[in-house]
């Protein structure tokens, strides 16, 4: 008899823990709102699971961006058009990771990228500062951020040193400041 009153306790217990989770699940829903995005949309990336340069996760930036989604894979997931140079990183991403671009009411606040330097009769951008060198198959390459750039994925790339032959007051001045990092004249070289 006591198995029977215990087995009833259990059930009423479990019917009311199941109306409790419904609960919260009708007041969660009712107050959470999941941004929609269509194809051509401009959308922030978090750069939460992204590895970064940046010598600590606190120097990173939060958002990466922006980027034009290409087409939505599921209810939850979108397909992002990254830069060439993220070829290691999957371009599909969960919602959570997506913030919308909220456009200025500001009128003429964004500013372009400057046209580049005619040199030599080609094209060169203008170094804003050196921020992390590295050797990759004995090559000596540089992380380099670019003057005049908007804070996005574009800003900083990596340039082999003969690139910078141009701005040599810059590679100074980064080793003078990092004399551990790899050089041109460094015995890693």
């Amino acid at each position: 008899m006591e198995e029977i009153h215990n087995l009833t306790q259990l059930t009423s217990l479990k019917i009311l823990l199941l109306e409790h989770y419904q609960q919260k699940s009708n007041r969660y829903s009712k107050r959470a709102i999941t941004p929609v995005f269509n194809p051509g949309d401009l959308v922030w990336l978090s750069s939460k699971n992204i590895k970064s340069t940046r010598p600590t996760k606190k120097l990173s930036k939060r958002l990466l961006g922006p980027f034009p989604i290409l087409k939505k894979v599921s209810t939850h997931a979108y397909h992002l058009k990254l830069p060439s140079q993220w070829k290691s990183i999957h371009p599909v991403f969960h919602i959570s990771l997506l913030e919308p671009v909220k456009t200025s009411t500001i009128p003429n606040q964004h500013q372009e990228p400057p046209p580049p330097i005619i040199i030599e009769e080609e094209e060169e951008w203008e170094v804003s500062q050196i921020l992390d060198s590295k050797l990759k198959r004995r090559k000596l390459w540089y992380l380099v951020e670019w003057k005049g750039f908007s804070q996005d994925s574009e800003r900083s790339t990596w340039e082999p040193a003969e690139n910078l032959k141009n701005c040599p007051e810059l590679v100074k001045d980064f080793h003078s400041f990092y004399p551990d990092k790899p050089g041109p004249n460094s015995s890693k070289a």
